[in-house]
Protein backbone atom coordinates (compact mmCIF):
# COMPACT_ATOMS: atom_id res chain seq x y z
CA UNK A 1 0.00 0.00 0.00
CA UNK A 2 1.27 3.36 -1.48
CA UNK A 3 1.82 6.13 1.49
CA UNK A 4 -0.26 9.15 1.23
CA UNK A 5 0.51 12.49 0.16
CA UNK A 6 1.12 15.72 1.33
CA UNK A 7 1.33 18.30 -1.66
CA UNK A 8 2.83 21.61 -1.93
CA UNK A 9 2.72 24.19 -4.59
CA UNK A 10 4.47 27.47 -4.60
CA UNK A 11 6.02 29.36 -7.31
CA UNK A 12 8.83 30.62 -5.23
CA UNK A 13 11.78 27.73 -6.11
CA UNK A 14 12.74 29.08 -2.81
CA UNK A 15 10.36 28.99 -0.73
CA UNK A 16 9.24 25.79 -2.16
CA UNK A 17 12.22 24.05 -1.44
CA UNK A 18 11.96 25.76 2.62
CA UNK A 19 8.46 24.32 2.53
CA UNK A 20 9.62 20.65 1.16
CA UNK A 21 12.70 20.58 3.42
CA UNK A 22 10.77 20.96 6.77
CA UNK A 23 7.47 18.89 5.60
CA UNK A 24 10.44 15.90 4.61
CA UNK A 25 11.50 16.05 8.12
CA UNK A 26 8.41 15.75 10.19
CA UNK A 27 6.58 13.55 7.70
CA UNK A 28 8.62 11.38 5.78
CA UNK A 29 8.14 8.59 7.51
CA UNK A 30 4.38 8.35 6.76
CA UNK A 31 3.52 10.19 3.98
CA UNK A 32 5.27 10.81 0.73
CA UNK A 33 5.94 14.68 -0.23
CA UNK A 34 5.24 15.97 -3.35
CA UNK A 35 6.00 19.39 -4.48
CA UNK A 36 5.69 21.69 -7.79
CA UNK A 37 5.77 25.53 -8.64
CA UNK A 38 2.69 25.02 -11.35
CA UNK A 39 -0.36 25.28 -10.40
CA UNK A 40 -1.56 23.87 -13.40
CA UNK A 41 1.17 21.10 -13.69
CA UNK A 42 -0.60 20.21 -9.97
CA UNK A 43 -3.88 19.74 -11.22
CA UNK A 44 -2.72 17.65 -13.81
CA UNK A 45 -0.51 15.19 -11.41
CA UNK A 46 -3.85 15.00 -9.48
CA UNK A 47 -5.70 13.07 -11.89
CA UNK A 48 -2.65 11.12 -12.84
CA UNK A 49 -2.91 10.52 -8.86
CA UNK A 50 -6.49 9.55 -8.69
CA UNK A 51 -6.26 7.22 -11.38
CA UNK A 52 -3.26 5.35 -9.77
CA UNK A 53 -5.49 4.82 -6.54
CA UNK A 54 -3.36 6.99 -4.93
CA UNK A 55 -4.61 9.45 -1.94
CA UNK A 56 -3.87 13.18 -0.97
CA UNK A 57 -3.75 13.85 2.84
CA UNK A 58 -3.28 17.63 2.57
CA UNK A 59 -2.60 20.27 0.15
CA UNK A 60 -0.25 23.21 0.91
CA UNK A 61 -0.82 26.37 -1.34
CA UNK A 62 0.77 29.61 -1.79
CA UNK A 63 -1.78 32.26 -2.88
CA UNK A 64 -0.46 34.68 -4.75
CA UNK A 65 0.79 32.45 -8.12
CA UNK A 66 0.71 33.65 -11.58
CA UNK A 67 -1.23 30.45 -13.06
CA UNK A 68 -3.96 31.30 -10.40
CA UNK A 69 -4.40 32.07 -7.35
CA UNK A 70 -4.40 29.63 -4.35
CA UNK A 71 -7.91 29.44 -3.60
CA UNK A 72 -8.52 28.80 -7.35
CA UNK A 73 -6.24 26.33 -7.29
CA UNK A 74 -7.48 24.64 -3.66
CA UNK A 75 -11.16 24.66 -5.05
CA UNK A 76 -9.79 22.82 -8.22
CA UNK A 77 -8.10 20.50 -5.94
CA UNK A 78 -11.43 19.36 -3.88
CA UNK A 79 -13.42 18.53 -6.86
CA UNK A 80 -10.22 15.67 -7.12
CA UNK A 81 -9.82 14.75 -3.28
CA UNK A 82 -12.65 15.94 -1.31
CA UNK A 83 -11.89 14.85 1.96
CA UNK A 84 -7.88 16.11 1.67
CA UNK A 85 -6.71 19.10 3.93
CA UNK A 86 -6.44 22.12 2.17
CA UNK A 87 -4.20 24.67 3.78
CA UNK A 88 -3.29 28.12 2.70
CA UNK A 89 0.40 29.90 2.72
CA UNK A 90 -0.16 33.51 2.61
CA UNK A 91 1.28 36.82 3.59
CA UNK A 92 -0.35 39.20 6.67
CA UNK A 93 -1.64 41.42 3.71
CA UNK A 94 -3.82 38.54 2.35
CA UNK A 95 -5.26 37.52 5.88
CA UNK A 96 -8.60 39.17 4.78
CA UNK A 97 -8.83 36.76 1.48
CA UNK A 98 -7.78 33.97 3.85
CA UNK A 99 -10.48 33.93 5.85
CA UNK A 100 -12.58 34.76 3.49
CA UNK A 101 -11.90 31.06 1.97
CA UNK A 102 -12.69 29.89 5.03
CA UNK A 103 -16.71 30.16 4.11
CA UNK A 104 -15.83 30.00 0.45
CA UNK A 105 -14.22 26.70 -0.26
CA UNK A 106 -13.88 25.16 3.27
CA UNK A 107 -10.50 26.13 3.82
CA UNK A 108 -9.17 24.12 6.72
CA UNK A 109 -6.59 26.79 7.67
CA UNK A 110 -4.33 29.62 6.29
CA UNK A 111 -0.52 30.12 7.85
CA UNK A 112 1.29 33.16 7.43
CA UNK A 113 4.73 33.26 6.25
CA UNK A 114 7.60 32.90 7.60
CA UNK A 115 6.52 29.78 9.13
CA UNK A 116 9.95 29.59 11.24
CA UNK A 117 10.27 27.85 14.08
CA UNK A 118 8.15 24.96 11.96
CA UNK A 119 7.95 23.02 15.45
CA UNK A 120 5.59 26.24 16.33
CA UNK A 121 4.35 27.76 13.60
CA UNK A 122 3.98 24.89 11.31
CA UNK A 123 3.65 21.21 13.00
CA UNK A 124 1.49 21.67 15.36
CA UNK A 125 -1.21 23.14 12.50
CA UNK A 126 -0.62 20.10 9.80
CA UNK A 127 -0.20 17.55 12.90
CA UNK A 128 -3.61 18.39 14.18
CA UNK A 129 -5.14 18.44 10.29
CA UNK A 130 -3.47 15.04 9.55
CA UNK A 131 -5.07 13.34 12.97
CA UNK A 132 -8.17 14.71 12.08
CA UNK A 133 -8.34 13.57 8.49
CA UNK A 134 -6.44 10.01 9.35
CA UNK A 135 -9.61 9.55 11.57
CA UNK A 136 -11.90 9.18 7.58
CA UNK A 137 -8.83 7.42 5.69
CA UNK A 138 -9.95 4.09 4.90
CA UNK A 139 -7.33 3.05 1.88
CA UNK A 140 -8.02 -0.57 2.18
CA UNK A 141 -10.33 -1.50 4.87
CA UNK A 142 -8.13 -3.49 7.75
CA UNK A 143 -9.97 -3.35 10.76
CA UNK A 144 -13.32 -4.07 12.82
CA UNK A 145 -15.87 -5.61 10.89
CA UNK A 146 -19.19 -5.70 11.54
CA UNK A 147 -22.02 -8.15 9.84
CA UNK A 148 -25.12 -8.16 10.68
CA UNK A 149 -28.96 -7.51 9.41
CA UNK A 150 -29.40 -3.83 8.76
CA UNK A 151 -33.10 -3.77 10.31
CA UNK A 152 -31.72 -5.46 13.90
CA UNK A 153 -32.05 -3.71 17.07
CA UNK A 154 -28.97 -5.43 18.31
CA UNK A 155 -26.78 -4.77 15.15
CA UNK A 156 -27.65 -1.36 15.79
CA UNK A 157 -26.75 -0.96 19.10
CA UNK A 158 -23.02 -2.77 17.93
CA UNK A 159 -23.04 -0.15 15.65
CA UNK A 160 -23.92 2.57 17.82
CA UNK A 161 -21.23 1.43 20.59
CA UNK A 162 -18.62 1.29 18.15
CA UNK A 163 -19.22 4.61 16.40
CA UNK A 164 -19.78 6.22 19.54
CA UNK A 165 -16.22 4.71 21.09
CA UNK A 166 -14.45 6.27 18.01
CA UNK A 167 -13.53 2.67 16.81
CA UNK A 168 -13.76 2.54 13.31
CA UNK A 169 -15.44 -0.53 11.58
CA UNK A 170 -17.24 -1.54 8.31
CA UNK A 171 -20.88 -2.75 8.14
CA UNK A 172 -21.84 -5.18 5.71
CA UNK A 173 -25.21 -6.35 5.58
CA UNK A 174 -25.70 -10.02 5.49
CA UNK A 175 -28.54 -9.42 3.58
CA UNK A 176 -27.43 -7.43 1.00
CA UNK A 177 -23.87 -8.24 1.24
CA UNK A 178 -22.04 -11.10 -0.52
CA UNK A 179 -18.89 -10.41 1.15
CA UNK A 180 -20.76 -10.65 4.22
CA UNK A 181 -21.75 -14.40 2.74
CA UNK A 182 -18.10 -15.13 2.07
CA UNK A 183 -17.01 -13.99 5.64
CA UNK A 184 -19.42 -16.69 7.15
CA UNK A 185 -18.60 -19.14 4.80
CA UNK A 186 -14.41 -18.75 4.74
CA UNK A 187 -15.47 -18.78 8.92
CA UNK A 188 -17.79 -21.84 9.23
CA UNK A 189 -20.41 -19.69 10.29
CA UNK A 190 -24.19 -19.24 9.64
CA UNK A 191 -26.58 -16.82 9.93
CA UNK A 192 -27.53 -17.81 13.66
CA UNK A 193 -24.56 -16.89 14.84
CA UNK A 194 -25.74 -12.43 13.86
CA UNK A 195 -24.63 -9.95 14.56
CA UNK A 196 -20.78 -11.27 14.21
CA UNK A 197 -17.81 -8.99 14.85
CA UNK A 198 -14.55 -9.98 13.27
CA UNK A 199 -11.83 -7.79 15.04
CA UNK A 200 -8.58 -6.80 13.39
CA UNK A 201 -6.53 -10.20 14.48
CA UNK A 202 -9.03 -12.16 12.59
CA UNK A 203 -10.73 -13.93 15.40
CA UNK A 204 -14.52 -13.67 15.62
CA UNK A 205 -17.27 -12.80 18.29
CA UNK A 206 -20.29 -14.03 17.69
CA UNK A 207 -23.68 -12.00 18.81
CA UNK A 208 -21.33 -10.43 21.66
CA UNK A 209 -22.84 -8.33 24.16
CA UNK A 210 -21.59 -4.32 24.18
CA UNK A 211 -19.38 -5.45 27.56
CA UNK A 212 -18.05 -8.68 26.07
CA UNK A 213 -17.38 -6.28 22.65
CA UNK A 214 -15.64 -3.92 25.09
CA UNK A 215 -13.29 -5.89 26.40
CA UNK A 216 -12.40 -7.44 23.16
CA UNK A 217 -11.30 -4.14 22.02
CA UNK A 218 -9.29 -3.80 24.96
CA UNK A 219 -11.82 -0.87 26.76
CA UNK A 220 -11.31 -1.00 30.59
CA UNK A 221 -15.38 -1.98 32.29
CA UNK A 222 -13.14 -2.72 36.03
CA UNK A 223 -12.15 0.26 38.26
CA UNK A 224 -8.44 -0.38 39.13
CA UNK A 225 -8.16 1.35 42.85
CA UNK A 226 -10.53 1.66 46.12
CA UNK A 227 -11.18 4.68 46.27
CA UNK A 228 -11.24 8.34 44.42
CA UNK A 229 -11.12 11.43 45.28
CA UNK A 230 -13.81 12.07 42.79
CA UNK A 231 -16.01 9.73 40.53
CA UNK A 232 -17.91 11.83 37.47
CA UNK A 233 -20.84 9.84 36.14
CA UNK A 234 -21.62 10.16 32.64
CA UNK A 235 -19.26 11.15 29.61
CA UNK A 236 -20.62 13.76 27.81
CA UNK A 237 -19.19 17.57 27.29
CA UNK A 238 -19.37 18.33 31.07
CA UNK A 239 -18.22 15.20 32.50
CA UNK A 240 -15.40 15.32 30.30
CA UNK A 241 -14.15 18.59 31.20
CA UNK A 242 -14.56 17.64 34.76
CA UNK A 243 -12.42 15.03 34.82
CA UNK A 244 -9.90 17.18 32.40
CA UNK A 245 -9.60 19.89 35.22
CA UNK A 246 -10.03 17.01 38.17
CA UNK A 247 -7.03 14.29 36.91
CA UNK A 248 -4.92 17.31 35.74
CA UNK A 249 -5.13 19.33 39.01
CA UNK A 250 -3.95 15.91 40.90
CA UNK A 251 -7.39 14.28 41.98
CA UNK A 252 -7.64 10.54 41.31
CA UNK A 253 -10.48 10.45 38.85
CA UNK A 254 -13.12 7.75 37.39
CA UNK A 255 -15.05 8.56 34.96
CA UNK A 256 -17.94 6.46 34.19
CA UNK A 257 -20.39 5.83 30.88
CA UNK A 258 -22.79 3.61 29.77
CA UNK A 259 -22.38 3.60 26.24
CA UNK A 260 -19.51 5.90 25.30
CA UNK A 261 -17.78 9.37 26.06
CA UNK A 262 -19.64 12.41 24.16
CA UNK A 263 -23.21 12.48 24.96
CA UNK A 264 -25.77 13.71 22.95
CA UNK A 265 -23.20 16.51 21.43
CA UNK A 266 -20.68 13.26 20.40
CA UNK A 267 -23.21 12.25 17.69
CA UNK A 268 -23.70 15.95 16.41
CA UNK A 269 -22.93 15.51 12.59
CA UNK A 270 -21.36 19.64 13.19
CA UNK A 271 -21.36 21.87 15.96
CA UNK A 272 -20.90 25.23 14.15
CA UNK A 273 -20.85 27.88 17.26
CA UNK A 274 -17.99 26.24 19.69
CA UNK A 275 -15.91 28.98 20.74
CA UNK A 276 -12.47 28.86 18.72
CA UNK A 277 -13.98 26.43 15.79
CA UNK A 278 -14.53 28.87 12.73
CA UNK A 279 -15.19 26.01 10.68
CA UNK A 280 -17.34 24.07 13.14
CA UNK A 281 -16.49 20.80 14.46
CA UNK A 282 -18.44 17.27 14.64
CA UNK A 283 -19.19 15.93 17.91
CA UNK A 284 -17.10 12.64 17.56
CA UNK A 285 -13.92 15.02 17.44
CA UNK A 286 -14.66 17.36 19.89
CA UNK A 287 -14.98 13.68 21.71
CA UNK A 288 -11.94 12.37 20.61
CA UNK A 289 -10.09 15.42 21.56
CA UNK A 290 -11.44 15.58 24.97
CA UNK A 291 -11.43 11.81 26.06
CA UNK A 292 -7.74 12.12 24.81
CA UNK A 293 -7.10 15.25 26.82
CA UNK A 294 -8.84 13.58 29.89
CA UNK A 295 -6.67 10.07 29.79
CA UNK A 296 -4.01 12.02 29.28
CA UNK A 297 -3.96 13.51 32.87
CA UNK A 298 -4.52 10.46 34.43
CA UNK A 299 -8.40 9.90 34.16
CA UNK A 300 -9.56 6.37 34.40
CA UNK A 301 -12.73 5.88 31.97
CA UNK A 302 -14.67 2.49 32.16
CA UNK A 303 -17.20 2.06 29.83
CA UNK A 304 -19.42 0.53 29.17
CA UNK A 305 -20.50 1.06 32.66
CA UNK A 306 -23.85 1.53 34.11
CA UNK A 307 -24.67 3.23 37.45
CA UNK A 308 -27.56 1.74 38.74
CA UNK A 309 -27.12 3.59 42.40
CA UNK A 310 -25.50 5.93 45.17
CA UNK A 311 -25.44 4.89 48.24
CA UNK A 312 -23.77 7.14 51.42
CA UNK A 313 -21.17 6.72 54.75
CA UNK A 314 -19.96 10.07 55.49
CA UNK A 315 -17.83 11.75 54.45
CA UNK A 316 -17.47 8.58 51.40
CA UNK A 317 -19.92 7.90 48.46
CA UNK A 318 -20.09 4.33 47.16
CA UNK A 319 -21.48 4.73 43.07
CA UNK A 320 -23.08 1.14 42.77
CA UNK A 321 -22.75 -0.40 39.10
CA UNK A 322 -25.51 -2.65 37.47
CA UNK A 323 -23.16 -5.26 37.44
CA UNK A 324 -22.69 -5.42 41.14
CA UNK A 325 -19.39 -3.92 41.80
CA UNK A 326 -19.19 -0.92 44.04
CA UNK A 327 -16.77 1.98 43.37
CA UNK A 328 -15.94 4.11 46.42
CA UNK A 329 -15.19 7.81 46.61
CA UNK A 330 -14.83 10.90 48.42
CA UNK A 331 -17.11 13.48 46.14
CA UNK A 332 -18.86 12.41 43.07
CA UNK A 333 -19.98 14.69 40.18
CA UNK A 334 -23.15 13.74 38.32
CA UNK A 335 -23.21 14.70 34.59
CA UNK A 336 -25.49 11.88 33.20
CA UNK A 337 -27.55 14.50 30.79
CA UNK A 338 -30.41 13.74 29.54
CA UNK A 339 -32.42 11.65 26.81
CA UNK A 340 -34.81 12.37 23.85
CA UNK A 341 -38.33 11.82 25.20
CA UNK A 342 -39.79 8.87 23.91
CA UNK A 343 -42.54 8.52 20.84
CA UNK A 344 -45.25 6.26 21.85
CA UNK A 345 -47.36 6.38 18.80
CA UNK A 346 -48.98 2.49 17.63
CA UNK A 347 -46.46 0.47 15.99
CA UNK A 348 -43.03 2.15 17.52
CA UNK A 349 -42.17 -0.11 19.82
CA UNK A 350 -41.31 -3.37 17.74
CA UNK A 351 -39.48 -1.29 14.82
CA UNK A 352 -37.07 0.37 17.43
CA UNK A 353 -33.84 -0.34 15.76
CA UNK A 354 -35.33 -1.61 12.89
CA UNK A 355 -35.98 2.08 11.07
CA UNK A 356 -36.61 3.97 13.64
CA UNK A 357 -33.55 5.66 16.01
CA UNK A 358 -33.14 8.00 18.81
CA UNK A 359 -30.37 10.16 17.95
CA UNK A 360 -27.95 7.81 16.03
CA UNK A 361 -28.01 9.95 12.43
CA UNK A 362 -24.51 9.60 11.80
CA UNK A 363 -24.77 5.50 12.40
CA UNK A 364 -27.50 4.88 10.17
CA UNK A 365 -26.76 7.82 7.47
CA UNK A 366 -25.66 5.50 4.44
CA UNK A 367 -28.21 3.33 4.59
CA UNK A 368 -30.61 6.04 4.10
CA UNK A 369 -28.92 6.57 0.53
CA UNK A 370 -31.82 7.89 -2.22
CA UNK A 371 -34.15 6.94 0.63
CA UNK A 372 -37.06 9.02 1.94
CA UNK A 373 -36.18 9.85 5.84
CA UNK A 374 -38.03 11.78 8.58
CA UNK A 375 -36.75 13.65 11.40
CA UNK A 376 -38.51 14.70 14.26
CA UNK A 377 -37.54 17.42 16.34
CA UNK A 378 -37.38 21.26 16.29
CA UNK A 379 -33.67 21.20 18.40
CA UNK A 380 -30.01 22.03 17.05
CA UNK A 381 -29.57 18.18 17.46
CA UNK A 382 -32.30 17.60 15.02
CA UNK A 383 -31.33 20.74 12.74
CA UNK A 384 -27.66 19.27 12.42
CA UNK A 385 -29.61 15.54 11.85
CA UNK A 386 -31.39 16.56 9.11
CA UNK A 387 -28.57 18.60 7.31
CA UNK A 388 -26.42 15.39 7.29
CA UNK A 389 -28.59 12.67 6.19
CA UNK A 390 -29.81 15.58 3.42
CA UNK A 391 -26.21 14.65 1.88
CA UNK A 392 -27.26 10.66 1.55
CA UNK A 393 -31.23 10.74 1.56
CA UNK A 394 -32.79 11.46 -1.78
CA UNK A 395 -35.64 13.61 0.73
CA UNK A 396 -35.48 14.64 4.68
CA UNK A 397 -38.64 15.95 6.21
CA UNK A 398 -38.46 17.73 9.67
CA UNK A 399 -41.95 17.49 11.62
CA UNK A 400 -42.42 20.13 14.36
CA UNK A 401 -45.02 20.70 16.53
CA UNK A 402 -44.97 23.99 16.27
CA UNK A 403 -45.42 26.76 12.95
CA UNK A 404 -41.33 27.40 12.74
CA UNK A 405 -37.77 26.61 13.66
CA UNK A 406 -36.99 30.24 15.17
CA UNK A 407 -37.86 29.35 18.86
CA UNK A 408 -35.86 26.37 19.33
CA UNK A 409 -33.13 26.25 16.90
CA UNK A 410 -30.31 28.71 15.73
CA UNK A 411 -30.56 31.05 13.18
CA UNK A 412 -27.62 29.98 11.28
CA UNK A 413 -28.70 26.31 11.07
CA UNK A 414 -32.31 27.67 9.86
CA UNK A 415 -30.70 29.62 7.19
CA UNK A 416 -28.81 26.45 6.27
CA UNK A 417 -31.68 24.13 6.22
CA UNK A 418 -33.50 26.61 4.12
CA UNK A 419 -30.89 26.40 1.71
CA UNK A 420 -31.09 22.99 1.28
CA UNK A 421 -33.06 21.63 -1.26
CA UNK A 422 -34.35 18.20 -0.48
CA UNK A 423 -35.22 19.31 3.00
CA UNK A 424 -38.81 19.92 3.46
CA UNK A 425 -40.01 21.41 6.96
CA UNK A 426 -43.42 19.95 8.23
CA UNK A 427 -44.84 22.19 10.77
CA UNK A 428 -47.86 21.55 13.11
CA UNK A 429 -47.88 17.79 13.00
CA UNK A 430 -47.12 15.13 14.85
CA UNK A 431 -46.69 11.28 14.54
CA UNK A 432 -49.90 9.47 14.92
CA UNK A 433 -48.88 5.71 13.89
CA UNK A 434 -45.83 4.07 12.20
CA UNK A 435 -45.65 1.01 10.39
CA UNK A 436 -44.04 -2.14 8.44
CA UNK A 437 -43.54 -5.52 9.39
CA UNK A 438 -39.91 -6.53 9.83
CA UNK A 439 -38.77 -2.82 8.96
CA UNK A 440 -40.39 0.72 8.84
CA UNK A 441 -42.01 1.56 5.82
CA UNK A 442 -44.46 4.26 6.24
CA UNK A 443 -45.56 7.06 8.65
CA UNK A 444 -49.08 8.37 9.81
CA UNK A 445 -49.11 12.44 10.92
CA UNK A 446 -51.76 13.98 12.24
CA UNK A 447 -51.80 17.90 11.60
CA UNK A 448 -53.32 20.71 13.97
CA UNK A 449 -55.67 21.46 10.69
CA UNK A 450 -56.86 17.68 11.01
CA UNK A 451 -55.24 16.38 8.01
CA UNK A 452 -53.73 13.42 7.74
CA UNK A 453 -50.70 12.03 5.73
CA UNK A 454 -49.02 8.95 5.32
CA UNK A 455 -45.71 9.08 4.01
CA UNK A 456 -43.82 6.16 2.98
CA UNK A 457 -40.02 6.49 4.75
CA UNK A 458 -37.13 4.23 5.41
CA UNK A 459 -36.04 5.67 8.48
CA UNK A 460 -37.27 8.15 11.23
CA UNK A 461 -34.85 9.55 13.70
CA UNK A 462 -36.23 11.47 16.85
CA UNK A 463 -34.53 14.23 18.68
CA UNK A 464 -37.57 15.42 20.99
CA UNK A 465 -37.75 16.66 24.16
CA UNK A 466 -35.22 16.62 27.06
CA UNK A 467 -35.67 13.72 30.02
CA UNK A 468 -32.82 13.91 32.82
CA UNK A 469 -31.14 10.69 33.71
CA UNK A 470 -31.84 10.56 37.23
CA UNK A 471 -34.07 7.44 37.79
CA UNK A 472 -31.05 5.66 39.69
CA UNK A 473 -30.68 8.49 41.37
CA UNK A 474 -31.40 8.36 45.05
CA UNK A 475 -34.40 10.34 46.60
CA UNK A 476 -32.26 12.00 49.37
CA UNK A 477 -30.72 13.51 45.87
CA UNK A 478 -33.13 17.01 45.57
CA UNK A 479 -34.74 16.92 42.07
CA UNK A 480 -37.72 19.40 40.72
CA UNK A 481 -41.02 18.48 39.64
CA UNK A 482 -39.29 17.52 35.74
CA UNK A 483 -36.49 14.97 37.78
CA UNK A 484 -33.66 17.78 36.99
CA UNK A 485 -31.48 17.96 40.25
CA UNK A 486 -31.50 21.23 42.31
CA UNK A 487 -28.52 22.43 43.24
CA UNK A 488 -27.11 25.65 45.50
CA UNK A 489 -29.43 28.37 46.29
CA UNK A 490 -31.77 26.68 44.48
CA UNK A 491 -32.19 23.99 47.38
CA UNK A 492 -33.10 26.79 49.82
CA UNK A 493 -36.39 27.00 47.57
CA UNK A 494 -37.39 23.74 49.05
CA UNK A 495 -39.53 23.62 52.47
CA UNK A 496 -37.46 21.25 53.72
CA UNK A 497 -34.14 22.22 52.96
CA UNK A 498 -32.90 22.59 56.78
CA UNK A 499 -33.96 18.67 57.70
CA UNK A 500 -31.89 18.04 54.44
CA UNK A 501 -29.15 20.35 54.92
CA UNK A 502 -27.13 19.85 58.11
CA UNK A 503 -23.61 21.97 57.38
CA UNK A 504 -23.16 25.46 58.89
CA UNK A 505 -22.46 26.43 55.22
CA UNK A 506 -24.53 26.90 52.25
CA UNK A 507 -24.24 24.18 49.45
CA UNK A 508 -22.04 25.58 47.03
CA UNK A 509 -23.25 26.29 43.42
CA UNK A 510 -23.29 23.27 41.55
CA UNK A 511 -23.60 21.04 45.03
CA UNK A 512 -26.73 18.91 45.46
CA UNK A 513 -28.66 18.19 48.81
CA UNK A 514 -25.79 15.70 49.73
CA UNK A 515 -22.47 17.47 50.75
CA UNK A 516 -19.96 16.51 48.16
CA UNK A 517 -22.18 15.52 45.53
CA UNK A 518 -22.24 17.74 42.48
CA UNK A 519 -24.03 18.14 39.28
CA UNK A 520 -23.46 20.20 36.39
CA UNK A 521 -24.44 20.12 32.51
CA UNK A 522 -28.02 19.62 30.96
CA UNK A 523 -28.69 17.29 34.12
CA UNK A 524 -29.32 19.92 36.37
CA UNK A 525 -31.81 22.14 37.16
CA UNK A 526 -31.66 25.64 35.52
CA UNK A 527 -29.05 24.52 32.99
CA UNK A 528 -28.38 26.04 30.17
CA UNK A 529 -28.40 23.52 27.30
CA UNK A 530 -25.85 24.54 25.52
CA UNK A 531 -22.11 22.54 24.63
CA UNK A 532 -19.90 25.44 26.03
CA UNK A 533 -22.26 25.84 29.40
CA UNK A 534 -22.20 22.30 30.03
CA UNK A 535 -18.15 22.25 29.64
CA UNK A 536 -18.12 25.45 31.74
CA UNK A 537 -20.30 23.53 34.47
CA UNK A 538 -17.67 20.59 34.51
CA UNK A 539 -14.98 22.57 34.63
CA UNK A 540 -16.73 24.55 37.57
CA UNK A 541 -17.69 21.75 39.36
CA UNK A 542 -13.79 20.69 40.23
CA UNK A 543 -13.20 24.26 41.99
CA UNK A 544 -15.77 23.23 44.09
CA UNK A 545 -14.65 19.52 44.56
CA UNK A 546 -11.73 20.54 45.85
CA UNK A 547 -12.99 22.93 48.23
CA UNK A 548 -14.92 20.18 49.83
CA UNK A 549 -12.39 17.68 50.03
CA UNK A 550 -10.62 20.59 52.21
CA UNK A 551 -13.43 20.04 54.63
CA UNK A 552 -13.19 16.67 55.25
Amino acid sequence: MSQPIIFSIDDDPQVLRAITRDLRNRFRGDYRILNTISAKEALESLIALKNQGDTVALFLSDNRMPEMQGVEFLEKAKEVFPEAKRVLLTAYSDTEAAIKAINDVQLDYYLLKPWDPPEERLYPVLNDLLEEWEQSYVPEFKGLKLVGYQFSPKSHQLKDFLSGNLFHFKWYDFKNNQEAKSLLELNQLSEKDLPIIFLEDGSNLTNPSVVDLAKALGLKVEASADLYDTVIIGAGPSGLAAAVYAASEGLKTLLIDKRAPGGQAGTSSRIENYLGFPKGLSGSDLTRRAITQATRFGTEFLSPQEVDGLEFNDPYKTILLKSGVKINAKSVVITTGVNYRTLNAPGMGKLLGAGIYYGAANTEASFCQNKTVMVVGGGNSAGQAAMYLSKFAEKVIILIRGIGLEASMSSYLIDQIASVENIDLWTEGEISEVKGENQLESISVKFKNHEDKEQEAAALFIFIGAQAVTQWLPKLIVQDNKNFVVTGNDLKLNHEFKKIWKLKRDPYLLETSVPGVFAAGDVRSGAMNRVASAVGEGSMSISMVHRYLAEI
